[in-house]
């Protein structure tokens, strides 16, 4: 009688995947369950300089979708821009390239086949416009510096496939790391406001937003960031914004968006571009935490996880596994924000136990791996609270 019924549920299941339409797009349709395949959009998708944007996606459950927004720095004026890749990914790789990170091991985390998600459906949004996701202008930084900051329409182009090859998930998981972080807190909206049914979590990994006044009202503008039209807090000036406005327009618009946040306590990388913003590497921190709790004070569906050290962006990376603040660890506090209804308790390391990171630990005992860079030194002015090597 079981081996009756299990002919029969295949039966269904290969007659529901034989069903899906042809799409009047020409792109292609979902993929089978663990493969990765590459889509070129095309239209008026664009990367900084010019060349072809292309997105990746891993077959998996149909009705458990992540949307990733990859990270990758940002450029706003002439001096950023001209940085041939320094400061900002210009262009997509090749899924070769990608596959071949995650291999490796490289990559791990959410994209990690024996990992929290591993039969989840993965869409990786690629970053190469410098603009975190958010623009639509061309900017004209010099002769011949020509910015083509299309971050929207890259990522609306990504989510107009999804809408139409995943049309009734029962739950979707948005999440980005660094630059990724602000294209999935923004995004996070645009999909709130398509899938009504859905449950919807959005996690933005090491993307804090603290600028200097100056970013905000000479730089920031040049991207022309599509803010959402139908959420009325949200429409004003953009330098009259910080980024606690946009988590709480979005909160408050969405109440049963499950917002969250992760990010280090001394996030060398994003104090990095705060100091690149004219900004003195002391204030980030104390405004950092100001900002969560400012964002918490106001939406009692929000949410974050704070660990010591210095390192930025955990949830691409095999340490995600390995991350645990107060006896809570990271990977599971992320699976119950994206698969329960219960939104997770924040987790925020204190004083002096912010300081010790076995993360960096490991790293500074002889370990290797990309995020050892972060571990190398700290962040001057903090000597009073960590002390410097």
């Amino acid at each position: 009688m079981r081996i009756a019924v299990a002919v029969v549920a295949l039966i269904a299941f290969t007659a529901c995947e034989e069903a899906e339409p042809t799409y009047t797009d020409g792109l292609p349709g979902r993929p089978p369950a663990s493969t990765w395949i590459a889509i070129e959009p095309g239209g008026d998708t664009i990367c900084s300089r010019g060349t072809d944007y292309r997105f990746f996606v891993r077959g998996g459950d149909p009705h458990r979708v992540i949307i990733d927004f990859q990270g990758g720095g940002a450029c706003w004026d002439a001096s950023t821009c001209s940085s041939a890749g320094s400061l900002f990914s210009e262009e997509v790789g090749q899924l070769s390239t990608f596959t071949g990170y995650l291999d490796s091991g490289v990559l791990g985390g959410i994209f990690d086949d024996a990992g929290e998600f591993a039969d989840w459906t993965i869409v990786h949004v690629p970053y190469c416009t410098g603009d975190v996701h958010w623009g639509n202008a061309r900017a004209e930084y010099g002769p011949g510096l020509a910015i083509e900051h299309r971050g929207y329409v890259n990522a609306s182009a990504v989510l107009e496939w999804v809408y139409s090859r995943y049309p009734d998930p029962d739950r979707v998981f948005v999440s980005g790391c660094s630059a990724g972080a602000y294209g999935a807190a923004l995004h996070s909206a645009y999909i709130a406001n398509h899938y009504t049914s859905a449950s919807i979590a959005v996690l933005a990994d090491s993307g804090a937003g603290i600028i200097t006044e100056d970013f905000l009202t000479r730089s920031l503008p040049n991207w022309n960031a599509q803010l959402p039209p139908f959420i009325e807090s949200l429409q004003v000036p953009l330098d009259e914004l910080t980024l606690p406005d946009l988590y709480i327009g979005i909160g408050q618009h969405f109440p049963n968006l499950r917002m969250a946040q992760t990010a280090t306590n001394w996030d060398k990388d994003q104090i990095f571009f705060y100091v690149a913003m004219g900004g003195d590497a002391a204030e980030w921190q104390p405004q950092f935490r100001a900002s969560l709790e400012t964002i918490d004070a106001a939406l009692p569906n929000f949410t974050a996880y704070v660990p010591p050290g210095s390192v930025h962006c955990a949830t691409p990376y095999p340490y995600f596994n390995d991350r645990v603040v107060n006896g809570v660890a990271l990977s599971e506090w992320t699976r119950q924000l994206a698969e329960e209804d219960t939104m997770p308790a924040t987790v925020a390391c204190e004083g002096e136990e912010c300081c010790h990171d076995p993360i960096c630990d490991e790293c500074l005992a002889g370990g290797t791996g990309a995020h050892c860079g972060f571990c190398d030194t700290w962040v001057p002015g903090y000597a009073s609270i960590c002390p410097v090597p």
